[in-house]
């Protein structure tokens, strides 16, 4: 079984885990949030290089919160803040048209706990990528010998990426491990294939 956490878009790596992982994946709704981290942060590449996107938390400093009960903090400009950027950014790449408006829409509600957006998140790239939305556990899930648990802040990464062209390639250096975001926006349709290709052992 393949134990993914809930995130914010998540990485170009997460992705590939849970594309090869199949239907044996599960993303882990019942545990403790983990400040500085990829469940409400996202990393995009803009004109100036990569910059990192942060949904706004009440109280996010409190230890040992359970993820499921992480709420979000409107009293700042977050929404229109990553809405802006994420325009500025993707506009010219070739699938902005196709997916812009998509994800533009997520903006609009508004979302109480950070799970809610984040399954949104989920919800709509799984359509984009024409695969099942993965299952969820509300309870934590105690990983065994066999499973891979990609919730450790902290665990040692082995993934390989595979190379694509993106949008400001002509003044910024590959970045590897971005937000898929940032490979749909400039893949589209292929970023499928490149996820089943990328190399994650």
């Amino acid at each position: 079984m393949t134990i993914l956490p809930s995130v914010y878009y998540g990485t170009v790596e997460y992705w590939a885990e849970l594309v090869q992982g199949g239907s044996d994946v599960v993303i882990d709704l019942g545990e403790n949030y983990v400040k500085r981290s990829e469940r409400n942060r996202t990393k995009i590449m803009t004109s100036g290089g990569v910059m990192q996107l942060s949904v706004q938390l009440v109280q996010a400093n409190r230890p040992r919160q359970p993820m499921r009960t992480m709420k979000i903090d409107y009293s700042k400009r977050w929404q229109h803040q990553h809405l802006v950027a994420i325009e500025s950014a993707y506009r010219s790449s070739p699938y902005y048209d196709y997916y812009g408006e998509r994800f533009a829409k997520l903006y609009d509600r508004h979302w109480e706990r950070l799970v809610d957006l984040n399954m949104a998140t989920l919800e709509e790239l799984c359509s984009i990528l024409r695969i099942a939305v993965p299952r969820t556990s509300e309870e934590y899930i105690v990983a065994t010998a066999d499973d891979r648990d990609l919730r450790p802040k902290t665990r040692q990464s082995h993934f390989v990426a595979e190379p694509y062209v993106q949008v400001f390639s002509d003044r910024q250096p590959f970045a590897p491990n971005l937000s898929i975001f940032d490979l749909v926006m400039c893949e589209g349709p292929n970023a499928l294939s490149l996820l089943r290709r990328t190399k994650l052992r």
